[in-house]
């Protein structure tokens, strides 16, 4: 192998250990922001939504953690976790709206604060669910700026993410909305209606037709008992026969 080969296959190697390098890094700092993650994000949708806290600040342990929830969401549900106290900061809305229930709300969530009973140390992660109803707002982007406490400074990931550009150093937590599946409700009877007969369920008649169809099939299905008294009464007769037919041979 001449002297050049040998040159551009370790100079191809150099290139391909930066490559691997930069991926592997961008991949590692991804993962050490806040982050939320959705188990939907379908418009109209009840969402878990999981925000992990994986580090402290700069190796000191986290003490808070305050989530800003977007304006065009009002309520919000948040998981206890037994290692925080959890609080719900409400802002007065102005003007009041009602609910589909027709209950007047004056209030919304403006921010879900969790406090640390016990300081999170740096290098362990805990997670934080809220639950909430997704907005009916398709193709829009969903930011909760969130701002991490620590025993000694804080974080904040408060920075828009922008298509097109660079990641900034401290994205806020954010998720697109997407649009509904269609048919909602009745694709979830369907799929459940499916469900059932695979597990060896029988669906109801629904109509005049299928419950005149099913009495047809009991009744064709059940035993005669006509026809089962015939059956017995055409076997005794044989056996008498054979028995008047034995005695007459003997006499």
């Amino acid at each position: 192998m001449s002297i050049s080969v040998r040159r551009s296959g370790a100079r191809a190697a150099v290139i391909a250990a930066g490559v691997a390098a930069l991926t592997l890094g961008g991949a590692l700092a991804a993962s050490a922001h806040v982050t939320v993650i959705p188990d939907t994000t379908a418009a109209g949708s009840y969402a878990l939504l999981t925000f992990g806290v994986p580090h402290g600040c700069a190796g000191s342990s986290t003490t808070k953690v305050a989530i800003k929830i977007p304006e065009q969401i009002n309520a919000v549900t948040p998981t206890v976790n037994p290692n925080w106290d959890v609080q719900k900061v409400m802002v007065p809305l102005d003007p009041a709206i009602t609910d589909s229930h027709g209950n007047q709300i004056t209030q919304r969530v403006d921010q879900v604060v969790y406090t640390a009973k016990t300081p999170l140390p740096d290098g362990y992660r805990d997670a934080m669910v809220l639950s909430l109803q997704v907005p009916d707002a398709v193709g829009q982007t969903l930011s909760f700026p969130t701002i991490q406490t620590c025993e000694v400074g804080e974080t904040a990931w408060i920075e828009p993410t922008v298509a097109g550009q660079d990641e900034p150093d401290h994205p806020a937590p954010a998720f697109e909305v997407t649009a509904a599946a269609a048919g909602g409700d009745d694709d979830h009877a369907a799929a459940t209606t499916t469900a059932a007969a695979a597990g060896g369920a029988t669906a109801a008649p629904t109509s005049s037709a299928e419950v005149a169809a099913t009495a047809s099939s009991s009744e064709s299905s059940a035993p005669s008992w006509v026809a089962i008294a015939g059956l017995v009464a055409g076997v005794l007769g044989l056996i008498v026969g054979g028995l008047a037919l034995a005695r007459s041979r003997r006499a």
